[in-house]
């Protein structure tokens, strides 16, 4: 590569051209010598330059994958959670998602798990009203779920109060909650 730099560099100047001499006096030689080797050095330069910003976006783009990644994972047990039988397993997955559309590296994902608690208000359930009077087990059953639900319309609720800038804050999102 130096070689054709300094040839090409030869013939740029003319050097053929000007004088038709044997021989080149030394300081005009080492002068090309140190020009090609110049320009030889600033363009693997600016290869090594091209190649670490690649390098760069693609561990870029590698944490981004991991960090998704990690967010399924625990959004996938936060669902699971959801869905336990047991009301206080119920309660810590209605946290979990909160928690998680607070830490989403995407406002998409974000959006999926604010989703997900306003989909647990929609689903169907048996008001205090239609319980039989003689039946605690079905009571207590529905206190439970009631404190799930309050939970999850008290974690909405807390979440739209401060202003959009502030991180935990599902203002900017509050069109999308269809309960």
């Amino acid at each position: 590569m130096a070689a054709s730099v300094f040839y090409t560099t030869w013939e740029l100047l003319g050097v053929s051209g000007i004088k038709h001499e044997k021989h080149i006096d030394s300081k005009t030689l080492f002068d090309l010598v140190k020009l090609s080797f110049g320009v030889v050095a600033g363009s693997g330069a600016l290869v090594a330059l091209v190649v670490a910003y690649r390098r760069q976006q693609v561990d870029e783009d590698g944490a981004e994958r991991d960090r998704t990644r990690l967010h399924t994972e625990r959004f996938t047990a936060a669902v699971t959670q959801l869905g336990d039988d047991s009301h206080a397993v119920r309660l810590g997955g209605v946290h979990a998602l909160a928690g998680l559309a607070d830490d989403a590296p995407t406002p998409e994902l974000r959006q999926t798990a604010i989703d997900v608690l306003c989909a647990y208000l929609r689903l169907p359930y048996t008001a205090a009203t239609d319980l039989p009077d003689d039946d605690a087990n079905a009571r207590h059953a529905y206190l439970a779920l009631r404190e799930v639900r309050h939970t999850v319309i008290r974690l909405i609720r807390d979440h739209l109060r401060p202003p959009p800038e502030h991180s935990s804050s599902w203002q900017v999102l509050q069109s999308h909650f269809v309960i």
